[in-house]
């Protein structure tokens, strides 16, 4: 949803940053981060970010939702992912920064804003985190259910807090290998299925089967297409990343755009092409079936209703690769989100600092403690933990979603007030675009409340919101924050 124009010269790509005598200095604010990724790197760890349980396990929920319609709720999971990079690609370029969306609700919108953003943003992903880990304890149970899931949590979460802890640039290319195994397995899986649902040497999947079979293609009506985009939508969550990675990149002003479309191409091809085939080659109303507990991923299943053993394990390797590649990416951006708060006086001031190789260890060490909190309630709840977690992580993603819409609405304007430089990337439709995408976060939102699992996600979210109002009144009575709004801070 953005257009091009003639690149921008070095000198207005300054002007663009935040950082004069006419306005607050982002790259002092932030110094110590490292610009070292790549445009490879950020639109890789942004589909690593994105491409996780809310596919491979996720989506046995938002098909019980739909049925084969499920396709349609993806597409449009899509347009509104196409939206949100839209709106977020323009402001990135403007102000690359590690506190990214939460930095421009500051500038923007108000300081609340900007503090509740970052505050939820680094919750909803602490929890999310411990989402990944405990889909990771759900794979790992299908080749040993004796071992209990907690023990898989905690072994591959000191593995990822030691990747987190290198340089960025090293994260960065760790990650993009990370990512890639998932990438080409879901290409393959993707051509694998049409040669299935081809009927071609006899294997008995005819195309359009099982996608107008029991109860036809929308057996839950059109009702049951929305309500299937608030697990959806979850899978589109991720997008936002490379507008974090846009402070540690090593040329924002080309890198963030280009990045942003390359990402979510691939994610709307990769979803898109991955759910057509699942619901093709397996009846909808047998993908995720019991109703309680999930034991494994649908995608496993896809090869276990064909009986290919190996593949099936294959998959079930690719599926763990996948939910460790999104924890790995979580705890990057949670990590960035709490150190932006540190450096702009909203958090302890120990959390703003850096290692000798740029990395933020005192923040990364606090964001693990979501990881403590999926242990905790896998010990307490094995069978309900995922879709606890799984609502409640919603709310923070929606709710960010939502600020960044509301956030380019006030940017635009204020941008061109200002007589900021024309920039690389604008949002086509401003301000009916950005409008319908605030429009839509906020009936998703809401539509939670009727949605089987994720009432958490306004149960908790709500209460949320208040304690992170109440802190913040306390936080600003007791502290000047060194706040981006005031130049030279």
């Amino acid at each position: 949803m953005t257009r091009s124009t003639p690149p921008v010269s070095d000198a207005t790509r300054a002007a663009a940053n935040i950082g004069s005598e006419d306005g607050p200095d982002l790259a002092k604010q932030e110094a110590g981060l490292s610009r070292q990724l790549s445009t490879r790197q950020m639109t890789m760890i942004a589909i690593g970010g994105a491409i996780g349980t809310g596919l491979f396990l996720g989506s046995g929920l938002a098909v019980r939702e739909a049925g084969p319609a499920v396709i349609l709720t993806y597409a449009l999971g899509a347009s509104i992912a196409l939206l949100l990079v839209g709106a977020l690609a323009e402001m990135a370029v403007a102000h690359p920064a590690a506190g990214s969306f939460g930095v421009y609700a500051e500038l923007y919108v108000s300081r609340w804003a900007g503090f509740a953003v970052r505050y939820t943003y680094w919750a909803a992903q602490s929890i999310a985190i411990g989402g990944e880990a405990t889909a990771v304890g759900i794979y790992c149970g299908w080749w040993w259910p004796q071992v209990p899931q907690w023990v898989w949590i905690v072994g591959f979460s000191a593995a990822l807090l030691y990747v987190n802890a290198r340089s960025v640039g090293a994260f960065g290319e760790f990650e993009y290998w990370f990512a890639l195994i998932k990438v080409v397995a879901i290409l393959m899986f993707i051509v694998f299925g049409v040669w299935l649902l081809s009927g071609v040497g006899g294997n008995g999947h005819r195309a359009a089967s099982h996608f107008t079979s029991d109860g036809g293609f929308l057996p839950m009506g059109w009702a049951g297409v929305w309500r299937a985009l608030c697990f959806v939508i979850f899978s589109y969550i991720g997008s936002e990343i490379i507008a974090v990675t846009a402070g540690e990149a090593k040329d924002p002003a080309n890198a963030v755009p280009r990045a942003m479309r390359s990402m979510l191409g691939r994610l709307t091809l990769f979803y898109v092409g991955a759910i057509t085939v699942l619901v093709g080659v397996v009846p909808w109303n047998q993908i995720g079936a019991g109703g309680g507990a999930i034991s494994a991923s649908p995608f496993v299943t896809v090869f276990q209703s064909i009986g290919i053993p190996a593949a099936t394990h294959a998959m079930n390797f690719v599926v763990v690769t996948a939910a460790l590649s999104s924890m790995n990416t979580d705890l990057y951006l949670a990590t960035r989100m709490i150190f932006s708060l540190a450096r702009g006086g909203y958090a302890p001031e120990l959390l703003g600092r850096v290692n000798s190789q740029g990395s933020p260890v005192p923040a990364l060490l606090v964001t693990a403690a979501g990881l403590a909190i999926a242990t905790v309630v896998n010990v307490v709840s094995p069978d309900r933990a995922y879709v606890l977690l799984f609502g409640v992580a919603l709310f923070g993603g929606l709710f960010v979603w939502l600020m960044i819409f509301v956030t380019h609405l006030r940017f635009r304007p204020a941008w061109e007030r200002s007589g900021g430089p024309r920039l690389p990337v604008r949002m086509i439709g401003y301000p009916y675009s950005s409008a319908l995408g605030a429009f839509l976060l906020a009936a998703i939102l809401i539509t939670t409340w009727w949605i089987p699992g994720m009432r958490p996600a306004l149960v908790a979210g709500i209460p949320w919101l208040g304690v992170i109002t109440a802190g913040y009144w306390i936080w600003q009575r007791q502290v000047s924050p060194r706040s981006y709004l005031e130049p030279g801070a």
